[in-house]
């Protein structure tokens, strides 16, 4: 009798150590990097190869994985109630219940799956062949078992796709980032420059243009010599030049080629054509991404591009400078007019221009203010507020409380935005 205990009790522990490696594989897998694994994989590391493929069919090995562990469980609590009533009668049932309950929720979940969590690569990777068995074994079953619940799912007009993952690698990829920087591995301008990158593709550039009425431009028809002057006291080295009217950009005059125009003819403003030493403009639609924008900059070699809306009516500029600052923050030169409109005040409220762009004060001052339906801190009170607010008037919503300071005739100059209380 005695060996037939020990024997039980030994296919127990075995059953309990194979629970332990299905809990701890289906964890390892899943919670391992796929970056680190084709790192792996493309070092000639056989294992992450493996691991791999079996990813690409996550739904098939996580069933294998729960046929099996959920196989040796039962198993194993059937032959310990068996092992139990023979020793303490029909009180091993309730004896067998707690006690593995206690070891299965302990050796066979919190300790494999913890472990598994802190070292998702490298128990993987010695999971591997067991992994590989296991969908071997019970890889039909699992597919049999997945299609049975995806036809239930449709009874419930829930369809499940095939290896498609709810999060698109620019979500899981900024996901990452951010919980990097909540750690302290990630500092913030890494983490603002790295989705800055991330959002090319899904800003357009009316959302980082400078708007119209700020642009600075000349007039083709004043004389050479204040055309020479406004381009020299501009802080920019490229400006467009209009005729008629501010809407009709005839050119983009470089101030190297201005003045190198200006030494030919030995330094005589008569003798200067300005629309001969300007360029031809370009001009681009506002739908346009920042990330097609930016390729078509680094093709053209350009830096400039006039931003027009569908009716071909220019709304602004946008400048190779304007796209890259997205990326890796506010660029700035000895020449550059520092006007941030952005300023902190003692007493922890902040006074903010209307004009400055809701992602640059998120960007500022790690905020979350929404972009989606404006581009300026004035457009989302316009938006949120259905109305152009008097001075003076107060709201709150996502979770500050915004002041309007200042206003001039339907434009928002000025406002003081604190946390709300």
């Amino acid at each position: 009798m005695s060996t037939q205990l020990w024997i039980t009790g030994g296919a127990i522990f075995f059953l309990i150590a194979l629970s332990f490696f299905f809990s701890g594989t289906e964890t390892g897998i899943t919670a391992a990097s796929r970056a680190r694994l084709r790192s792996l994989s493309a070092n000639g590391d056989r294992r992450a190869s493996h691991i791999e493929r079996l990813s690409q069919r996550k739904d098939r090995l996580v069933g294998a994985l729960l046929i099996g562990n959920n196989l040796v469980n039962i198993l194993a609590s059937a032959l310990a109630t068996s092992l139990l009533l023979s020793i303490f009668g029909e009180a091993g049932i309730l004896y067998a219940t707690i006690v593995m309950t206690v070891v299965l929720v302990i050796f066979a979940e919190i300790l494999p799956k913890s472990w598994a969590l802190a070292r998702p690569e490298q128990f993987s990777l010695f999971v591997s062949p067991f992994a590989r068995f296991v969908v071997f074994v019970f890889g039909p079953l699992s597919s049999l078992a997945n299609m049975t619940v995806r036809g239930i799912l449709r009874i419930f007009d829930v369809n499940l796709a095939d290896d498609v993952s709810m999060l698109s690698a620019h979500d899981e990829l900024r996901g990452t980032v951010d919980v990097l920087h909540r750690e302290g591995s990630f500092v913030k301008q890494d983490r603002d420059r790295l989705g800055g990158l991330l959002d090319l593709a899904e800003l357009e550039v009316s959302d980082v243009m400078i708007h119209r009425t700020v642009m600075y431009t000349v007039d083709a028809d004043d004389p050479p010599d204040a055309v020479v002057r406004a381009v020299l006291l501009s802080p920019h080295t490229r400006v467009p030049v209009w005729r008629g009217s501010t809407d009709n950009i005839v050119g983009v005059l470089h101030a190297k080629n201005l003045l190198r125009a200006l030494h030919e003819v030995g330094n005589d403003y008569a003798k200067i054509d300005i629309l001969k030493v300007a360029s031809k403009p370009w001009f681009v639609p506002d739908t346009t991404t920042l990330q097609d924008q930016l390729n078509a900059f680094l093709r053209s070699k350009a830096h400039i591009a006039i931003v027009v809306d569908e009716y071909g009516e220019v709304e602004g500029l946008v400048t190779l400078e304007d796209i890259i600052e997205e990326i890796v923050g506010e660029i700035a030169d000895e020449h550059d007019v520092d006007i941030q409109g952005v300023r902190q005040q003692p007493d922890g409220s902040v006074l903010v221009d209307g004009s400055v762009p809701i992602r640059d004060l998120n960007r500022a001052l790690d905020w979350r203010l929404p972009d989606d339906e404006a581009t300026t801190i004035a457009g989302l009170v316009i938006h949120e507020t259905q109305s152009i607010p008097e001075e003076k008037q107060a709201f709150t919503f996502h979770g500050k409380r915004f002041v309007v300071q200042k206003r001039e005739k339907n434009r928002i100059v000025r406002l003081r935005i604190k946390p709300a209380e």
